[in-house]
């Protein structure tokens, strides 16, 4: 999984209040050419989004976001859940997923961090929050003594149209994650459309600096 992950640079980060919003809301996605997308574990709707998706769609990688708790860990391992991130670094739910075969991806901000991390056994760390703990400048500095460690990151926060290059630029920078290429009001007002727009939008600025 983690293989087929860093094929893919950009995660549509998505806040989904009705999980009846889950599948036209993926279908925009797909239709826009990703086949990835996290729903974050912020809303109650969340755990039934996620079921939806990876029932109508088993074969987009589907990634359950601010997984905080084991017990949140184990509900998103029981949907079937591709992938997991985190805000910050939980040991315990990082062995939840790491017990059950799942890809789980910390978050991290400081060169502690990073190193708890990789003693976990995780090379892909979240960069959190990207825009507030500095940007690309932090995240360069950060990253360089770690690099020769095989440790990639995938900044979040922050990240938008505009800036998303200067973050794939980076060679430590696997992927990057963005709550722009879906809104919570666009997806509460149903514009589809506009969502398939901007997630081509979005590939096209990667493949400014990347080959997809």
């Amino acid at each position: 999984m983690l293989s087929e992950l860093l094929k893919r640079p950009v995660i549509p980060v998505i806040v989904i209040e009705d999980a009846g919003d889950a599948e036209p809301l993926a279908e925009a996605v797909l239709a826009g050419g990703m086949d990835v997308i996290e729903v974050t574990c912020r809303t109650a709707a969340a755990p039934e989004a996620l079921a939806r998706i990876k029932k109508a769609f088993p074969d987009m990688l589907l990634g359950a976001g601010t997984v905080v708790t084991p017990e949140q860990a184990r509900m998103c391992i029981d949907t079937g859940v591709d992938f997991g991130l985190a805000p910050g670094l939980n040991p315990d739910t990082v062995k939840a997923f790491r017990d059950s075969g799942t890809l789980y991806i910390p978050g991290i901000m400081t060169p502690s961090e990073i190193e708890h991390g990789l003693a976990l056994g995780c090379t892909l760390l979240k960069f959190f929050p990207a825009g507030a703990a500095g940007g690309v400048a932090m995240l360069k500095n950060l990253a360089a003594p770690y690099a020769p460690l095989g440790v990639t990151f995938c900044p979040t926060g922050g990240v938008n149209l505009e800036n998303m290059n200067d973050y794939l630029s980076l060679p430590v920078v696997s992927a990057v994650g963005g709550s722009w290429l879906a809104t919570k009001q666009q997806i509460a007002d149903k514009q589809w459309d506009v969502i398939t727009q901007q997630v081509k939008d979005a590939l096209a600025k990667a493949r400014e600096v990347i080959a997809l």
